[in-house]
């Protein structure tokens, strides 16, 4: 997959890098603001390679991508600097509502610390599931031992000191100080003053009465304290001479901000939090089935629109303060509905193309990571979507009427399951009803209820879906070396896209020779504008990546030189593309060639021959039908 081209065409058709205001990313999709969204061709970008789907929302242009996002935001930042991204001179041109501007700024502050969330999560989990199995086994408390400690201070760090994690994402959503921001946090969760603010004394500063309150692993509060300091700061540089700016606009900064928080902005902070957490308190009380169903079988619906992240402080705010919640527990039913709804579409489409995708997208589905579940299968088909919100309410109102709560915020897939588990016996067990009636419910639910099935394209000629019944094949199902050299296994190359296999199995060559020959009689069917990269179908059906170094698409041809087309027929050993190893070398690129196998679907066993020296006459993988 090539990001840079990915990157370029993204942001051509999104009206190029002057358009982009903002930019950011989580854990599956780009996310732009524009200065004008009417200039973006979401058409054109939803059939980009590599791209799911495009969501609009939030006053957000949404390019969902999958796992792969980082990558692309790594090539699309270089084209719009963080300059650029974070402060654009252009005013734009629209007007965005004060629901999604806010909805916006919450998602801006709480995306970044997800995965620092659920990695703390998981650990709290784990020290859980083992305590609770060394005390019912061998009668010991581990949470005495000083290794439990350490490993829970670990996992309860980043609620701890949540006020300075919120302050840097504000800072950088509210376009201020980070450092600044950093050190109001650290304050609020400095040892002398949390003694101070909880001891039984009064409280004043300056003669004027102070609210006592615990502002460790809170949220609110300094968010407020953030946005008002980006106006505070703002002011400051306005008004202060140039020359006394960079002493002076910190120093008067924190001595306004600081006295500003725990006086006044901090209280009310305090109180929405509570306010925030007595609602959804108030609403689960009434009847924990429907506030249940409601959160398991709508959660994935908000996802579509962003509006799930707006509900997320509930959860850590619960947390930080009692060290439980049951928001996602909840949220685990749509997950793991949306994981099974992709399955019945595996089991039910007679499109290959889709039985990869839906097969995929079910499995990273089960990890916590929807949305190639939601975009790529279930909304697309509309019926399996609908069956996903059935079985996800019905999941999510099992685990209410049982009481399920986890002892931390953690994203929502089978290896969250453990932190679940503290919750007792009838609590932990309505948990595992409940995903499995999501999950399994909505696999067959989706098979019974059918959709409209997607036609296999009998045209595309490059496709891998294409049966090998088809092609013209030959009972020699061995692949010769297409370039000399020391060949390794796929596993060791220092490319996750290659190295994981997720594109096909194979093995990967060292060269010793710049030639790269056709290993059989066969067709170009691809052939990439910078030379890096051919594909081949070989007349024994298989067909062949060759991919010459890692991320040499970044020399953009230079050092290659081609012998054939895309689309021609050639022989066993004909020349296909010469490359300049030691200027490749030279220019900081690694020329390990992985081959792979891309229909590794076609056939029952792909055998690399690894850890040899080859020629272009000795095999390198022997494929089984």
């Amino acid at each position: 997959m090539d990001y840079k081209k990915i990157s370029q065409d993204i942001l051509t058709n999104l009206g190029g890098k002057d358009n982009v205001k903002e930019l950011s990313h989580c854990m599956t999709r780009l996310r732009f603001k524009l200065n004008d969204s009417s200039k973006a061709n979401k058409d054109k970008i939803s059939s980009i390679e590599g791209v799911i789907t495009v969501v609009q929302s939030m006053g957000q242009f949404q390019v969902v991508i999958g796992n792969k996002v980082t990558k692309v935001y790594d090539e699309i930042i270089k084209l719009v600097p963080e300059s650029g991204v974070s402060s654009s001179n252009t005013e734009t041109t629209e007007k965005q509502s004060i629901g999604n501007t806010i909805l916006a700024a919450v998602s801006g502050i709480f995306t970044p610390t997800i995965p620092a969330i659920a990695g703390s999560g998981m650990i709290k989990g784990i020290l859980s599931v083992l305590a609770m199995f060394y005390m019912n086994k061998y009668g010991i408390n581990i949470k005495e031992s000083q290794s439990y400690i350490i490993l829970n201070a670990l996992a309860d760090a980043v609620f701890f000191f949540m006020p300075i994690i919120l302050g840097y994402t504000a800072a950088k959503v509210f376009k201020t100080s980070e450092i600044i921001s950093m050190i109001i946090g650290g304050t609020l969760c400095y040892p002398a003053f949390t003694a101070l603010m909880t001891g039984e004394a009064a409280v004043s500063f300056l003669g004027l009465p102070v609210t006592k309150a615990t502002y460790t692993s809170s949220v609110i509060p300094i968010i407020i304290a953030v946005w008002v300091l980006s106006y505070v700061e703002k002011f400051l540089q306005k008004y202060i001479p140039e020359v006394l700016k960079i002493i002076m606009v910190p120093t008067l900064a924190l001595l306004i901000m600081l006295p500003a928080t725990i006086l006044l902005f901090g209280p009310i902070g305090i109180y929405l939090g509570n306010g925030i957490n007595f609602s959804y308190k108030y609403i689960y009380g009434l009847s924990p089935i429907l506030c249940g169903a409601f959160i398991g079988g709508l959660w994935c619906v908000l996802v579509i629109f962003g509006a799930h992240r707006a509900l997320l402080p509930i959860g850590i705010n619960d947390v930080a303060t009692t060290g439980r919640q049951n928001l996602l527990a909840f949220a685990g039913a749509a997950n793991f509905s949306q994981a099974g709804s992709a399955l019945g579409v595996f089991f039910k489409t007679k499109n290959k193309q889709l039985k990869t995708i839906s097969m995929s997208s079910s499995v990273t589905a089960l990890f916590g990571i929807t949305e190639p579940a939601i975009y790529g299968v279930n909304l697309r088909l509309k019926k399996p979507m609908i069956c996903a919100v059935i079985c996800g309410a019905i999941g999510g109102g099992i685990m209410g009427l049982g009481g399920a709560y986890g002892n931390a915020f953690a994203n929502q897939g089978i290896l969250t399951i453990p932190v679940y588990a503290e919750a007792g016996t009838v609590a932990f067990l309505s948990y595992l009803a409940g995903c499995s009636i999501a999950f399994f419910g909505s696999a067959i639910l989706t098979y019974i209820v059918g959709f409209d099935d997607i036609k296999n394209d009998d045209n595309d000629e490059v496709s891998s879906n294409t049966s090998l019944e088809s092609l013209p094949v030959s009972d020699d199902l061995d692949i010769t070396s297409p370039i000399e050299g020391n060949v390794i296994p796929l596993t060791k190359v220092k490319d996750d896209v290659f190295s994981s296999k997720v594109i096909g199995d194979g093995v990967a060559v060292i060269p010793s020779k710049g030639i790269i020959k056709a290993p059989a009689d066969c067709t170009v069917v691809s052939l990439f504008p910078t030379l890096h990269a051919i594909g081949l179908r070989l007349n024994n059906g298989a067909e062949l990546l060759v991919h010459i170094g890692l991320n040499t698409v970044e020399l953009e041809g230079k050092y290659f030189e081609k012998f054939v087309n895309q689309g021609d027929t050639v022989k066993k050993g004909s020349s296909l593309i010469s490359f300049d190893m030691d200027k490749i070398k030279a220019a900081g690129y690694d020329i390990t060639t992985p081959i792979v196998v891309s229909n590794t679907g076609e056939f029952s066993e792909i055998k690399p021959y690894e850890n040899q020296q080859v020629s272009t006459e000795d095999i390198i993988i022997s494929l089984t039908k």
